[in-house]
């Protein structure tokens, strides 16, 4: 999944929905930091977490 995510994309993550909005900061082999609302800066392993990307609000 770390392949498809780069540095500026919006993401969510599966089980921790209270963790808000994220950006991804960096990706460095399986290590994703993201920047959330309501938690800050987490790095996650890809390897065992599949972030989810968010596309922001659809735009008519």
């Amino acid at each position: 999944m770390s392949a498809l995510l780069e540095p500026g994309m919006l993401v969510r993550h599966p089980d921790q929905a209270d963790w808000g909005l994220g950006q991804v900061q960096s990706v460095v082999g399986a290590r994703v930091t993201v920047n959330f609302e309501h938690a800050g800066k987490v790095v996650i392993d890809s390897n065992r977490i599949s972030l989810v990307r968010d596309f922001g609000p659809v735009r008519p």
